[in-house]
């Protein structure tokens, strides 16, 4: 299990430029090293602030986007281009101003996707193509150098709801049915899949998230509070701002 940092931000505007000069950073590291970075975003407003700091950053074209493969963490269930899926917001933030390589994209299937309208067709299917990308013969999944994740005020990560059947899920990605939060269906990585990634951050802003950031830091159970069970293999980080962070034991923090 790798180490586990907390930093907490003066507010959510410099957490996001903070988290996007950490990604820009974290990338061209990753290129250094293997030539190729991976990445998983996530969804929210905290996440879609990150994805314009990166945009408006300089440094972004010390990255190699050609050679960065993108991923999602989980996605709405949704026709293609809806403004509520995940993917529409992150092209529209960040991935169209970006040289990208089409093939290295990988949005989760929508519902006028191939397999229509079912969602656990959908979520094989993504399973695939992350077996599919995975080294042959070395790993059952591709390496992500980063993934990203929101944290929602019931302390959810990625689609996992505490007490929802994805909490207990032990398949690469499936499918969530019933969300407690809309729209009701849903694809998501799983906890096993996503405590795979070299690094995992866990990014929250807010009053209305320190309940939930608190309890995941004291160590509630990954099925009750499931940002509890996140952990990257060499790091995993909280980036709070200090609303955030106001149930987190001062001992926890790194003020930036």
């Amino acid at each position: 299990m790798g180490e586990t940092n907390v930093v907490v931000h003066a507010e959510a505007k410099v957490l996001a430029q903070a988290a996007a000069a950490r990604l820009v950073v974290k990338l061209i590291d990753a290129q250094a090293a293997r030539g190729f970075a991976g990445i998983v975003l996530t969804g929210g407003r905290i996440a879609a602030a990150v994805y314009e700091a990166v945009s408006s950053l300089p440094a972004r074209d010390g990255v190699d986007w050609s050679r960065v493969d993108v991923w999602w963490g989980d996605e709405r269930f949704l026709p293609s281009g809806d403004p509520d899926r995940n993917e529409t917001q992150a092209r529209e933030a960040l991935l169209e101003a970006l040289p990208l390589d089409p093939a290295r994209v990988h949005p989760m299937p929508p519902s006028d996707g191939p397999d229509g309208n079912d969602p656990e067709a959908a979520a094989a299917r993504y399973a695939a193509a992350l077996a599919a990308a995975a080294k042959p013969g070395t790993a059952p999944l591709p390496h992500f150098d980063v993934l990203m994740l929101g944290v929602g005020e019931d302390g959810h990560v990625a689609s996992i709801f505490p007490e929802h059947p994805g909490a207990y899920e032990t398949r690469v990605v499936s499918a969530v049915r019933g969300s407690p939060k809309p729209p009701p269906v849903r694809i998501t990585l799983t906890l096993p899949t996503i405590n795979t990634a070299e690094e995992v951050w866990l990014m929250a802003a807010g009053p209305e998230k320190a309940d939930a950031v608190g309890m995941a830091m004291a160590g509630g159970g990954p099925v009750q509070v499931p940002a509890s069970g996140v952990r990257g293999v060499e790091r995993t980080i909280w980036l709070l701002d200090r609303a955030a962070a106001a149930k987190v034991a001062p001992k926890l923090r790194s003020l930036r």
